[in-house]
């Protein structure tokens, strides 16, 4: 399927590219096929550089919107506002790439061809890449992953606003550190079920330009070589018909790492020969061997050079300016007062209601004299924004977001309270050497607000400068240095304490659970991130995002690392009970669910229909995601499955209609052959969370039950 809507069109740019294609030598077709592609004057071809990243907002191309990490942006569970972001994001890069190509600049990080969105699924706590994500489940990940594309790749009939890519190319997450060298495992059911709908909705759904490969091998091929997933699946079960293109060097590790190649143009030939189109790194220039040595045909070369130049003509840069309406995206589109605003509202949905105990929050700050602020992540930057991120303009931390919201009303004292993760702040100081400051702020102050979590120097891609871990996973999920040590010191003095935590991901933290009034997941909020918190915690903004993970209570409960069978993994397979649970968050208004209803069609025959009637009974405007699950009633199968979401909004005493439809393949689980299944009795469950106890208790609330049958 093509995004392009225009088949004629997109017809037309294949035959365009077929006659450039012929005009060139074998030299110049395998300079093309690095993601550095150098100019060829004579065809009229400029150099372009394919890396481009915009996993959050233009990065690493000087300044664009920060906006909250793919974690936070998951936690919205709304599909509209993430295409609405990736749109946002896409008009910043064409605005930056129009100034670019006027100055002749096309550099690294200066094209139109964003390796975004990661739609790999987050299986386990501990992988460092996780907050790229959209979250452990596949059918939100496959939502968020189809409006992130549209939206950065627009609507227009004959061209491409960007061309996105969806990463990587499959069963990879974690760990990093053996990356190179790793081979996956996993069941037909597990890749049917839970590691291919996302990139399979990315692909024939919203017509993703581009996929990129991964690193690990997958069931024993290296998946940048993989004719099970790059032929097999991708090009002949899916239609797939954009260009596949390797992670960066990760071609050199079929001789270096997994060992099933000797040489490097016998690792070029199997990844060009089984469909790999463009290499991040420098070994394509291998090809020019490979196709004299009648290893790789000359026309696979040039069938990879048709579906690159074809992506580079929807995007319009073979026409002359002004052709393509993307053109006339000023650089004045970037950072603009709208855009801040954008991100402000992104970060504000984002953030998660986890605990609110005698309805601590919001804050009044008329009842406040002095506020203290304390932690690791009250001032720390690096905790808006995450890994792949672009330079912000401003950035607004936690406590300068507070700071800026009570002015000089409210005193605001801060500590660091401790490092993030060593155990002392100064390297000449004692350990625990900010732990009078601390005392004496909580001593002085009527609220404490304590900033706790990670960022991106513990968790991220291995090989990312600053990882402290093992190479950026984490070594287990508790609260990392002396961080929960400060947060009991805090507790001790018995004033009102808010956690607010700042992390990428899912954190153990049963001590706070049990003894901190109110908690606030924040993940990684972008540079408007500080602002927004400050907005929820004095209540001028109502969260209402849930978790698009779970929050397990030990890394004791979690199979090994690399055990990449989803058995005990992810609330769709975990037996034991969640600490926080997927798809749980709480609100400072009150929703009621009436006139729920589920009804089969034709027998299951065209799936099933659902309706509901929700209202606002609280007394504060608020965000609702109403969630249907489906659990199929036989032995062997998942815990119930998110299969539909519906984000809502009301004002107090507003009521909405929905109705939402799930297909027939909804209502149906995958076998040990990878086949899907549908037909007998199924559960389905509807409410504003998913359907297990910890989350019945969490919120006092149950979901509505029906059964189905179906034929």
């Amino acid at each position: 399927m093509e995004i392009t809507k225009n088949k004629e069109k997109v017809k037309e740019y294949r035959e365009r590219a077929r006659k450039l294609v012929a005009q060139m030598t074998l030299e110049e077709k395998v300079s093309q096929t690095l993601n550095w592609a150098p100019a060829v004057d004579r065809l009229g071809i400029k150099a372009y550089n394919w890396w481009n990243e915009a996993l959050h907002g233009v990065a690493r191309a000087g300044v664009a919107t920060v906006f909250p990490q793919s974690i936070g942006l998951a936690a919205t569970f709304d599909e509209d506002f993430v295409e609405e972001v990736a749109t946002a994001i896409s008009t910043e890069g064409r605005a930056k790439f129009n100034m670019q190509q006027e100055y002749n600049d096309t550099d690294i990080y200066k094209g139109l061809t964003f390796w975004s969105p990661n739609v790999n699924i987050f299986r386990d706590p501990r992988w460092g890449r996780g907050h790229e994500t959209f979250g452990e489940d596949p059918y939100l990940t496959s939502r968020l992953g189809v409006r992130f594309v549209e939206g950065l790749q627009g609507h227009d009939e004959n061209y491409l606003k960007a061309a996105a890519c969806a990463k990587h190319f499959a069963v990879h997450s974690g760990p990093e550190d053996i990356r190179h060298s790793f081979n996956a495992e996993a069941t037909k059911q597990d890749m049917a079920e839970t590691y291919l709908p996302a990139f399979k909705a990315c692909v024939q759904e919203a017509g993703v330009e581009a996929v990129m490969g991964a690193y690990n091998r997958t069931n024993g091929e290296p998946c940048c070589g993989s004719k099970t997933l790059l032929k097999d699946t991708l090009r002949d079960e899916w239609g797939f018909t954009g260009h596949v293109v390797s992670d960066c060097w990760a071609i050199k590790d079929f001789h270096e790492g997994h060992h099933v190649t000797d040489t490097p143009v016998e690792s070029v030939s199997l990844a060009m020969n089984n469909g790999c189109d463009l290499n991040c790194g420098n070994l394509f220039h291998y090809l020019k061997q490979a196709v004299e040595e009648g290893r790789v045909a000359e026309s696979r070369l040039d069938e990879a050079l048709v579906n690159l130049f074809t992506t580079r003509m929807k995007l319009g840069v073979f026409d002359e300016k002004g052709q393509n309406p993307y053109d006339k995206i000023a650089y004045t589109e970037v950072d603009t007062k709208e855009m801040q605003q954008l991100n402000r509202r992104a970060a504000e949905k984002c953030v998660v209601l986890l605990k609110n105990e005698n309805h601590t929050l919001p804050l009044d700050k008329k009842k406040l004299g002095t506020i203290g602020v304390i932690g690791p992540n009250a001032n720390n930057r690096r905790a808006l924004v995450g890994n792949y991120e672009g330079t912000a303009s401003r950035y607004w931390t936690v406590l300068e977001g507070i700071q800026e919201y009570l002015g000089d009303d409210v005193r605001v004292l801060t500590s660091e309270g401790c490092h993030l993760c060593h155990t002392k702040s100064q390297g000449l100081g004692q350990e625990d050497d900010r732990i009078s400051e601390v005392k004496g702020v909580c001593a002085a102050s009527d609220v404490i607000i304590a900033c706790m979590g990670l960022d991106s120097g513990l968790e991220g891609e291995e090989g990312d400068q600053g990882n402290e871990y093992a190479s950026g996973d984490k070594p287990n999920l508790n609260l990392p240095g002396l961080q929960e040590h400060v947060l009991e010191t805090i507790c001790s003095f018995g004033k009102p304490v808010i956690l607010v935590l700042l992390s990428g991901s899912a954190l153990a933290v049963n001590w706070a659970d049990e003894h901190v009034p109110a908690i606030l997941q924040g993940w990684y909020p972008g540079a408007q991130g500080g602002r927004a918190i400050a907005d929820i915690l004095f209540g001028e903004k109502n969260p209402e995002g849930k978790l698009p993970v779970t929050f397990y209570r030990s890394t004791d409960e979690l199979p090994a690392f690399t055990d990449y069978s989803m058995k005990g993994r992810t609330y769709r397979y975990m037996q034991s009970e969640a600490l926080y649970p997927f798809g749980y968050g709480l609100s400072y208004t009150d929703f009621e669910y009436s006139n729920v209803k589920a009804q089969a069609l034709d027998g299951g025959a065209n799936g099933a229909d659902i309706t509901a009637t929700v209202k606002n009974v609280g007394k504060t405007f608020g965000g609702e995601t109403l969630q249907v699950y489906v659990k199929v009633c036989k032995d062997g199968t998942p815990n119930a499955q998110l299969k539909g979401i519906k984000k809502l909004h009301l004002q107090p005493g507003e009521s909405a209609e929905v109705k939402l439809h799930l297909s027939r393949e909804a209502l149906g689980v995958f076998d040990e052959e990878g086949k899907l299944q549908v037909g007998g009795k199924v559960k389905l469950y509807v409410g504003g969370q998913a359907p297990d106890a910890r989350s019945a208790k969490l919120t006092g609330k149950a979901v509505s039950e029906f059964e189905l049958t179906i034929a």
